[in-house]
C-alpha cells in the first residue's frame, strides 16, 4: 500500500539592457572596453528568495587580491594558449589554488547565456566561489588567449576547467590594464552552471510536486477496510448528529469505491452504473538500462475522476484505486503550453519508488513532463519520516534550487530552508469533502497554476 504523507556591439548591449528594464536589478557600471552593465538577480518573490549574492568590486578584475601571485601555462585542450599570473584570493593555506598539476588545462566552453552575464549566474547558483584570478602576460598577451578572451567576454561564455566533481569557470572580466586579458576563477558543480544557463536561456523554472492528497488520493483494500473501520469506531462514541451524518456518508462513499476495487481485483472488470468496464493492458515503457517488459491492467472512469491499476501485475493484491484531483488537465497542460516547457518538472514523495512510477505515469501518459530518459531521476522517493529536500531534488545538478517552487499539501515535510519556496495546497479530501475542490469559483489546482504563472512571470522581468 502507498506510504500516503514536488553579441556584439557595446551599443546592441545597451539595447539589450534597456530592455530589461532594470527593475529590481542591482546593477554595475563596467569600465572600458565594454561599458555594459553586469546585471544580479535581486530578490524575486518569497516563494523565490535567492540568499544574498556576492558583492562585486567597481574597480576592476586588475586589483590584486591578497596572497602570493603563482605563474601557470593555459591550454585548451592539447593547444597551448600562454601564460598568466594567478592570484589566490585567500592568504596561506586556505588559498591553495584548484589548478592540479600548476597548469590551467581548459575542456570547454560553457553555453552562451542569452539573459545574465556568466558572473551573475555564478554568484547566484554558487556565492562566494571565487577561487583565484588570472591576469595574462607577457604584454602583448598570445593571441590565442586573447581571441579565447574575447570570445568568452563578448558571448557571455565560461571558459570550463573540470577538476573531478567540479567545474572551474573561468570568467572574462575587464582590466584597468588595456589589452591584458584578465579572468576570475569561480568552482561550481559539475554541470550545474550548463544546467542553469539552459533554463535561463529558455524562461524555464523548475516545479516540484508531491503526489499523495496534493495530486491524488490511492487506496488498496486494506486502507480502504482500515478507513471505514476506524470511522465505524469513532461514529459509536460520537454524540452529535450532525457529525454522525457526515461520517456515515464519507463510509458510504468508501463503501462504494472498496466494491469497484474488489470487483477489479476478483475480475478484472468493474460495474460503473450498471454498465461493465474492462481492463486495458497498458504498456509500461521500460526506462533506460531496465529490460523487463511490464503489462498493466488498467480501467480508467473519467467521469468519476478515477483509475484502478495495479502495481504488480501478477499481484492481484497490490490493486489500487486512484481519484485525481479536478482541473490536474488544466495544470498539466499549462505547464507544456504550444509544445514548449515552461517548468522542468520533478517529483518529490514519501511513496514506494514502483507506486511512485505508476502513480505518475497515470498523471503523465504521455510522457511529456518527465521524459523516460529522466523519469528515474526526476521522481524522488523520501523514507518516512524523513526531511524533503531540495538539493536532495537537484542532486544530479540539473537545477538550482534558487530557480524552483513546490506543490504540496504539507509545509513541515521540507527542510526548513526550502520552505518558502512550497505553495501549501489544501490535501485532497475527496471522501471526507467531495465537493470542497469545487466549491470555489477557482478549483485548488487552477489557483496552483496561477501562481506557478506569476512567479515564472515575476522571476524573468526581474532577470
Amino acid at each position: 500500500p502507498p506510504n500516503t504523507k514536488t553579441r556584439g556591439s557595446a551599443s546592441a548591449e545597451a539595447k539589450r539592457g534597456r530592455a530589461h528594464g532594470g527593475r529590481g536589478l542591482l546593477t554595475l557600471s563596467i569600465p572600458p572596453p565594454a561599458p555594459r552593465p553586469l546585471r544580479f538577480p535581486a530578490p524575486l518573490a518569497a516563494m523565490l528568495r535567492p540568499s544574498p549574492l556576492l558583492p562585486v568590486p567597481g574597480a576592476s578584475a586588475a586589483a590584486a587580491p591578497p596572497g602570493r601571485a603563482a605563474s601557470m601555462r593555459m591550454f585548451h585542450g592539447d593547444v597551448f594558449l600562454g601564460e598568466a599570473d594567478v592570484f589566490p584570493i585567500k592568504p596561506g593555506p586556505e588559498g591553495a589554488l584548484p589548478f592540479p598539476s600548476n597548469e590551467i588545462r581548459i575542456s570547454h566552453l560553457s553555453p552562451a547565456s542569452e539573459r545574465c552575464p556568466p558572473l551573475a549566474i555564478l554568484q547566484t547558483i554558487a556565492p562566494f566561489s571565487v577561487r583565484c584570478k588570472l591576469q595574462a602576460k607577457p604584454l602583448p598577451p598570445h593571441p590565442s588567449l586573447h581571441r579565447l578572451y574575447l570570445t568568452c567576454f563578448n558571448e557571455y561564455k565560461s571558459a570550463v576547467v573540470v577538476v573531478g566533481d567540479e567545474e572551474l569557470h573561468l570568467v572574462a572580466m575587464p582590466s584597468k590594464v588595456e589589452k591584458v586579458p584578465c579572468f576570475w576563477c569561480c568552482s561550481v558543480r559539475v554541470g550545474l552552471y550548463a544546467a542553469s544557463v539552459g533554463m535561463l536561456n529558455l524562461r524555464c523554472l523548475a516545479i516540484v510536486f508531491d503526489l499523495d492528497e496534493t495530486l491524488i488520493v490511492a487506496n488498496t483494500m486494506r486502507s480502504f477496510e482500515s478507513r471505514i473501520e476506524m470511522l465505524s469506531r469513532r461514529m459509536d462514541i460520537e454524540d452529535d448528529p450532525v457529525r454522525v451524518a457526515g461520517m456515515s456518508a464519507e463510509i458510504k462513499r468508501y463503501i462504494e469505491d472498496r466494491e469497484l476495487l474488489k470487483e477489479f481485483i476478483d475480475t478484472d472488470t468493474v460495474t460503473d452504473n450498471g454498465r461493465i468496464v474492462g481492463t486495458q493492458k497498458e504498456e509500461v515503457q521500460p526506462m533506460p538500462g531496465v529490460q523487463e517488459r511490464l503489462v498493466r491492467p488498467v480501467i480508467r472512469l473519467p467521469e468519476r475522476n478515477a483509475i484502478l491499476t495495479r502495481i504488480n501485475p501478477e499481484i492481484r493484491d497490490t490493486s489500487v484505486f486512484v481519484k485525481l484531483r479536478p482541473a490536474w488537465e488544466d495544470l498539466r497542460s499549462y505547464l507544456t503550453a504550444k509544445g514548449r516547457k515552461r517548468f522542468e518538472v520533478y517529483v518529490c514523495t514519501m511513496a514506494e519508488r514502483d507506486y511512485a512510477l505508476e502513480i505518475w505515469r497515470l498523471l503523465d501518459p504521455e510522457a511529456n513532463l518527465i521524459s523516460l530518459n529522466n523519469l528515474s531521476d526526476r521522481v524522488v522517493c523520501v523514507k518516512a519520516g524523513s526531511k524533503k529536500s531540495l538539493q536532495h531534488v537537484f542532486r544530479d545538478g540539473g537545477c538550482h534550487p534558487k530557480m524552483a517552487m513546490v506543490i504540496d499539501d504539507r509545509l513541515q515535510v521540507w527542510d526548513e530552508k526550502d520552505q518558502h519556496r512550497v505553495h501549501v495546497v489544501p490535501a485532497y479530501a475527496p471522501y471526507y469533502a467531495p465537493q470542497a475542490e469545487m466549491a470555489n469559483a477557482v478549483p485548488v489546482l487552477c489557483v496552483a497554476r496561477n501562481v506557478a504563472c506569476n512567479v515564472r512571470g515575476g522571476f524573468f522581468r526581474l532577470v
